[in-house]
């Protein structure tokens, strides 16, 4: 649930850090985003759709959300929550002010970590001690307890390390989300079944059990996450980036755009001004 928000803009400043995970911990979270975002004008957060499952560890005040991906979840407010694989966005509000670690784990991850499939958490927010226990709690406080973001990674590795559990999936699984979300090789859905040796029913079944979508939505958020990508950068324009995700044509990505973002891509490029979580002018840094 990578995120991007709109609102007017004032005199805002921010700061923060990109973090790779041990080496062990790599096939299971791909990152650590380290943010502090202070003084814009007070807004909403969109949380975006994407290929992997969010954890965000908030430092200081909690994380509101008025809008979850789930239709039936109402709003509430959390220190730390875990999300899984959504094709809806969720909204993040926000008084100017937000300072956290957001992590994007990888589906093997939720098994690794969690203990669980990300079809368990499906659409849902959860809260993370629900998933870590008592680790969730140790984890936000020891993060608070420095303002080093190098010894606040390390941290993470410590306490992901104790509670990991190295873990294989099905081969077939493995090798159809790996088809279906690599966004330089797209394959149709019925090219993926054929390749795997599965009927394209089997594939649906086992495939939404384990991730909680379908494959063709592995393959339209595969699209839109290139397209957010594209997009962020100086200068996009919205039709190339449309050709270059992968869509017919740029009236095809803004239907997309409306459904798991809730609002065209040119309305959004013209609204967003609070900084993207992943944008901070860092090399990661290693704890």
């Amino acid at each position: 649930m990578p995120t991007a928000a709109y609102g007017e803009p004032v005199c805002g400043t921010s700061e923060g850090a990109r973090g790779l995970p041990h080496p062990r911990l790599r096939r299971y979270v791909r990152g650590y985003d380290g943010y502090l975002l202070r003084g814009f004008e007070p807004g909403v957060h969109i949380g975006m759709p994407s290929t992997t499952l969010t954890v965000i560890v908030t430092i200081d005040e909690p994380i509101d959300m008025p809008l979850s991906p789930h239709p039936a979840q109402p709003a509430g407010r959390w220190n730390a929550l875990a999300s899984g694989l959504t094709t809806r966005p969720a909204l993040i509000a926000h008084r100017g002010y937000q300072h956290g670690v957001q992590l994007a784990l990888t589906p093997l991850g939720s098994r690794a970590l969690f203990g669980r499939p990300a079809a368990e958490l499906g659409s849902w927010l959860v809260d993370l001690t629900d998933l870590l226990g008592a680790r969730a709690v140790e984890l936000r406080e020891r993060l608070a307890a420095t303002g080093d973001w190098a010894r606040r990674f390390a941290v993470l590795d410590e306490i992901l390390l104790r509670r990991v559990d190295d873990i294989e999936l099905d081969p077939n699984l493995h090798c159809a989300w790996r088809l279906l979300t690599d966004p330089a090789r797209r394959r149709p859905v019925a090219a993926v079944a054929d390749e795997i040796g599965w009927s394209r029913r089997n594939l649906a079944i086992r495939f939404g059990s384990e991730f909680g979508i379908t494959p063709k939505d592995a393959d339209r958020l595969t699209r839109f996450e290139r397209s957010h990508l594209l997009l962020r950068r100086p200068g996009a324009a919205i039709a190339a980036v449309a050709a270059a995700a992968g869509y017919y044509d740029q009236a095809h990505m803004a239907r997309e755009w409306r459904e798991m973002a809730g609002l065209p891509p040119s309305r959004w490029l013209a609204r967003e001004s609070f900084p993207f979580v992943q944008d901070h002018d860092t090399d990661p840094v290693k704890g």
